[in-house]
């Protein structure tokens, strides 16, 4: 990649800062400037010290053994994920503490007690053990979110199975690659599940995907009731209540695991081939999530802790069950969709539960945008004291809008950047000392060795950009593909030597600050200039008018890129000519001529995965009049159809 033309964006020249306020700081977990030095000079001190912080059964004998592209840590040491979670707080003070608030979307909800939740958990383990299964057996998780979907990772990780969780919106098809790449001897799902106030047929999909694979064993939660009219086949099919009614209700002792022994598999789609199954180990990925809940979310006793993430997901893994269970904290956990019944939902359940820290998608903030302010008003959001944002760059207006209106000002904002393969947040502020930029990640966390290098692979200098890279291994790191080592090796150190590279562009400020740009195929070429999607989505954004933006590259004959704007405008707002031209002035006017967008589209919709990431690839693939690629991630396959469409229509 080169370096960038002199004209940066708006987005790179933002001057808005914000320091944490006094009380914040006086309070905060971490108020020395000098951790990040510390950490700097001896990371692995660093993060042994942060080991200190789980319980171990025998202690590592190494810290660190690396040897290009595989990592080891803690080796030698024995513990248990669900140990860590559950077990060593019931046996403390924080036995009688809530663990997990439940709300359905129906507003059915349930209270999990940490002893409530060593219970249920140890049940369940001893429901698998009496199916056939043992250590290192995998397991695949199809469910929605509903108590019984931690309580199985739990379950799996007490018992030392491996667990693979599908998100309960995939495909029969997605579902049945995901089974037979682990090779699962066991499905746990559901009847249906609720999504803005319809069924989700789950066991019917699982009828499809189970067919011919190596899973022997269906155990179906009753979520629902016989208004899911599911039918169970004899000899597979078990449910959930039936099979604990017959477990005992001893303690079921923790398997004893080796710091390296795999704790789950987690599927990624790529652009293109098979799914990708990440594989994160115990000790190294619980460190750094348990470390994370202390530096970066400042977390308390008494905090309430509400990420709106799916377990389905690599965020819901880690900030929903094993980081904020780990650091002994009390989850919300929310089963439906944030607009049913009505678009306050996430507000009320901030103040019926007291939530003190949120962290959603900026995907998510844009769309609250959207609806207006008015939502949040309807509630008392004092509680909150810190906010997060995960799963993709923010716009600095979506930033303020959310320190604005759901911060009332007050709350520091760790936009948080990280991926299924890093495990936890990296590169995010640390809210009792970092000062605040709207869009930027900031600094990486202490003990992260982050940079962004040219092509050559040489640490670019300050107000250039690059591809963002990670020097030094970390203890949550992945540690391979499973079953494709070769896979692993090509796809995240195959370009520079020893370098894990996380395929996003970023850029780096005057003060170290980095700035992600999007995944470097979504940096378009317009007549020499590379332009990231982020810049020219941050400039509509930032347009009175404009709700949401998905920007791509379509092949032109002259400039070799022309820049397509997909846009979601708020609502009263009318569309037309006059707004596309003056949009399109608005991006001049923002970052330069280079970046003008050829055509604006306007869509109701926009193309995303169930995790709220824009689909940026369909939407290339739609412009250049291409066959689609898989599908199989979108949560709404129509809007596709829809923008097909709509594009031939335009032209």
């Amino acid at each position: 990649m080169t370096n960038r033309d002199s004209r940066l964006s708006n987005l790179l020249h933002e001057t808005r800062q914000f320091s944490p306020s006094e009380s914040f700081r006086e309070n905060a977990n971490v108020r020395d400037e000098s951790i990040y030095e510390s950490a700097r000079q001896d990371p692995e001190g660093y993060w042994s010290e942060q080991a200190q912080n789980l319980s171990w059964f025998a202690p590592y004998e190494n810290v660190l053994k690396w040897q290009s592209p595989h990592a080891e840590w803690f080796s030698g040491g024995k513990l248990n994920a669900a140990y860590n979670c559950v077990d060593r707080h019931r046996q403390g003070p924080r036995k009688n503490k809530a663990a997990i608030i439940w709300e359905g979307e129906p507003g059915d909800s349930r209270v999990y007690t940490y002893d409530m939740l060593g219970r249920e958990v140890d049940r369940a383990a001893h429901m698998l053990q009496d199916l056939g299964v043992r250590r290192g057996d995998r397991v695949t998780i199809y469910l929605p979110m509903i108590p019984e979907l931690p309580i199985s990772l739990l379950a799996c990780a007490k018992i030392g199975a491996i667990h693979s969780v599908v998100f309960g919106g995939f495909s029969s098809k997605a579902l049945r690659q995901r089974i037979v790449d682990a090779d699962a001897k066991v499905l746990i799902t559901a009847d249906a599940g609720w999504r803005r106030g319809a069924l989700i047929a789950l066991k019917a999909n699982a009828d499809e995907a189970v067919v011919d694979t190596p899973t022997e064993t269906v155990v179906v939660v009753r979520r629902v009731g016989a208004q899911a009219g599911v039918s169970m086949q004899a000899g597979r099919d078990v449910y959930w209540h039936e099979l604990l009614v017959k477990t005992p209700g001893a303690p079921f002792p923790a398997a004893e695991m080796d710091a390296e022994d795999i704790l789950f598999l987690l599927y990624t789609s790529g652009t293109t081939g098979n799914p990708k199954g990440i594989v994160h180990t115990t000790g190294g990925y619980l460190t750094v999530a348990n470390t994370s809940m202390r530096t970066v979310f400042d977390m308390k006793d008494d905090d309430i802790f509400f990420c709106t993430a799916d377990i389905g997901w690599v965020t819901g893994h880690t900030y929903i069950v094993y980081g904020p269970l780990s650091a002994g904290a009390t989850v919300v956990m929310y089963e439906g969709s944030p607009d049913f019944p009505g678009r306050d939902r996430f507000w009320d359940m901030v103040e019926k539960y007291g939530v003190t820290i949120l962290y959603t998608a900026p995907t998510s903030i844009r769309t609250f945008m959207k609806w207006g302010a008015q939502y949040p008003q309807m509630h008392d959001l004092r509680t909150l004291r810190l906010l997060g944002t995960v799963g993709e760059p923010i716009n600095p207006e979506a930033w303020m809008w959310y320190h604005e209106h759901i911060g009332h000002g007050r709350c520091p904002i760790v936009d948080t950047w990280w991926q299924t393969e890093t495990g936890a947040a990296i590169i995010a502020p640390l809210p009792g000392l970092t000062v605040a930029k709207p869009g930027s990640a900031t600094r990486p966390v202490p003990g992260i060795d982050a940079d962004v290098v040219d092509e050559h692979g040489q640490s670019v200098a300050p107000g250039h950009g690059g591809y963002l890279v990670i020097r030094k291994p970390w203890p949550s790191m992945l540690r391979t593909i499973w079953g494709d080592d070769e896979r692993f090796r090509r796809t995240y150190f195959g370009q520079f030597e020893g370098m894990y590279v996380a395929g996003d562009g970023a850029h780096k400020d005057a003060d170290g600050y980095v700035w992600i740009l999007g995944r470097i195929d979504d940096v378009i070429n317009v007549s020499g200039h590379r332009i990231g999607t982020m810049e020219v989505e941050s400039a509509l954004v930032s347009h009175r008018a404009v709700a949401e933006a998905a920007v791509i590259g379509r092949s032109h004959d002259i400039k070799g890129q022309a820049i397509t704007a997909f846009v979601t405008v708020k609502e009263g707002i009318e569309t037309g000519d006059a707004l596309i031209a003056e949009l399109k002035q608005h991006v001049t006017d923002s970052i330069g001529a280079m970046a003008r967008p050829e055509e604006i589209i306007f869509t109701a919709e926009l193309p995303k995965t169930r995790s709220a990431k824009i689909m940026r690839r369909l939407l290339r693939d739609i412009a250049e009049g291409r066959v689609l690629g898989d599908t199989t991630t979108l949560a709404d396959p129509s809007v596709v159809e829809a923008l097909k469409t709509q594009y031939k229509e335009s032209e």
